[in-house]
């Protein structure tokens, strides 16, 4: 049964609520929610442990090995690997080499899928999974490169994990080395279109609430993660693509982001 603190409203995860009899069935979506405050106790909690895929969550482990491990000034060149489309601007400039801590910022602010790669071809995903391993997370990790097709051969999906994991990585993050700095990266994020539409925010500039979060999309695939105002949340949805439409995740996931809004009290 989920958890939740007393006084905030929160969504009913469980039922389809566009059903077309509109009295709402079993919904098909799978949710993995967690919500904690600023000492980091859960204030709500939903599936916390079910293992869902995150898409480009996972890049917040690798933007941490980038943070502690690799020279930010270290010049990194786009054709060292091959190209990669989808998410990003770095495939649209005309620079073939840019700095580590610039790429760094393209991947927490418009999840660029380029730079992402070449990050890993500095970093190496065998760090990447020891950091998780060395961070006790036994269920989310960044599984591979972005690719354009993923075939038979390739690992199914790009990371995976759960929220209680995720929300706690996110209310550790400021003591992890490396950690302050992913969190100044982060602020630049540019996607607010999941819980954080909740918190009326510029996109491209976000003051008043302090909002620092990461967020993945794919076929079936919405999750957003972050900490505003101290709190720390991670919601996570997977769905058959065909069986549940990207409106109704979202119209779910603003709620969350509502609830969390009046936790803050903002």
């Amino acid at each position: 049964m989920p958890r939740h603190r007393p006084g905030v409203g929160w969504p009913d995860l469980t039922v389809r609520r566009n059903a077309p009899t509109g009295r709402g069935t079993d919904s098909p979506i799978s949710w993995s929610v967690c919500v904690r405050d600023s000492g980091g106790q859960v204030v709500y909690d939903h599936r916390p442990d079910t293992v869902l895929s995150t898409a480009s969550v996972g890049k917040l482990l690798l933007l941490i090995e980038v943070a502690r491990a690799l020279p930010l000034d270290l010049p990194c060149d786009r054709r060292d690997v091959e190209p990669v489309a989808d998410s990003g601007l770095w495939q649209h400039l005309r620079t073939d080499v840019l700095p580590a801590h610039d790429l760094a910022v393209l991947v927490a602010s418009v999840s660029d899928n380029l730079a992402t790669n070449v990050l890993l071809h500095h970093v190496g995903l065998e760090r990447v999974a020891a950091l998780g391993h060395e961070l006790g997370l036994a269920s989310t990790a960044l599984h591979d490169m972005v690719r354009d097709v993923r075939t038979a051969a390739h690992p199914p999906r790009l990371s995976s994990g759960t929220a209680a994991e995720l929300s706690l990585l996110l209310h550790r993050l400021p003591g992890i080395d490396g950690g302050e700095r992913v969190l100044d990266w982060m602020r630049t994020s540019a996607d607010l279109s999941m819980v954080a539409s909740a918190f009326a925010l510029d996109p491209l500039s976000h003051d008043g609430l302090v909002l620092r979060n990461k967020t993945g999309t794919d076929d079936g695939v919405r999750a957003d993660v972050g900490v505003v105002n101290g709190c720390a949340y991670a919601v996570l949805a997977n769905w058959p693509p065909d069986e549940a439409t990207v409106g109704e995740v979202l119209a779910t996931m603003r709620e969350l982001g509502d609830g969390i809004r009046a936790f803050v009290g903002n």
